[in-house]
């Protein structure tokens, strides 16, 4: 079994400071700011959230914080958000090693909500309420009938940190030595915010070692 911890959310309305984990908002560096640039736009890229590297779930690594960017620019299409070596989402690890080119930015863009017009961006930050649980160690494949319609029934499609992912395709992880699933997140109109994955889910890895991270979606 895999250890996890699956969470509903709880907007605030006062910043949260704390290396906590957290959604939206700016982010609180455990060590100098590293900012993320979009490789296509050089621009920064949009704070999603910031995770705390549990020991209970990731173990003793030297990681202790990771922080989840994606390139998104409204009104303006930028492929590859999707690939995990596009460079157009970053999973930083502190301490650990940058994936791509960043900047020692304080603040940046960060998750919003739609407003009642519609069009109106207002920022949006969450707290998250955790709750321990645990996963199979079988991996769950689409393709196949049979033994895996138990596992979906048993895990489904959660937003969780930690665990055994459940990809909506094929079994993807990122390219290069062992990873776990760090972060499970559904693009959903249950979210407090707004987010982009294609209407799929977000899946955040931890390298093995604990000092680098990679992001990918499915749709």
């Amino acid at each position: 079994m895999r250890s996890k911890y699956t969470f509903f959310f709880e907007e605030v309305q006062q910043p949260i400071t704390k290396l906590v984990t957290k959604f939206g908002g700016q982010p609180t560096w455990l060590t100098t700011p590293q900012w993320p640039l979009s490789r296509q736009t050089g621009k920064p890229m949009r704070f999603v959230c910031q995770i705390a590297l549990d020991p209970t779930l990731f173990g003793e690594i030297p990681g202790r914080m990771a922080y989840l960017f994606i390139t998104h620019e409204e009104g303006k299409f930028v492929d590859d958000t999707y690939d995990p070596d596009g460079g157009e989402n970053a999973v930083i690890i502190q301490p650990g090693t940058p994936p791509l080119l960043t900047q020692p930015l304080l603040t940046g863009p960060s998750l919003y909500k739609r407003g009642r017009a519609g069009t109106v961006r207002l920022p949006c930050e969450c707290a998250v309420q955790l709750s321990a649980g645990s996963d199979p160690d079988e991996m769950y494949d689409p393709t196949v009938e049979g033994p895996n319609d138990a596992f979906w029934e048993e895990v489904g499609i959660e937003n969780k940190i930690g665990g055994t992912p459940v990809f909506l395709q094929m079994p993807e992880y990122p390219a290069g030595g062992h990873w776990r699933l760090l972060l499970q997140l559904e693009d959903s109109t249950d979210l407090p915010f707004y987010v982009n994955f294609g209407g799929g889910v977000g899946y955040a890895f931890l390298s093995e070692d604990g000092t680098s991270g990679k992001f990918l979606f499915q749709c």
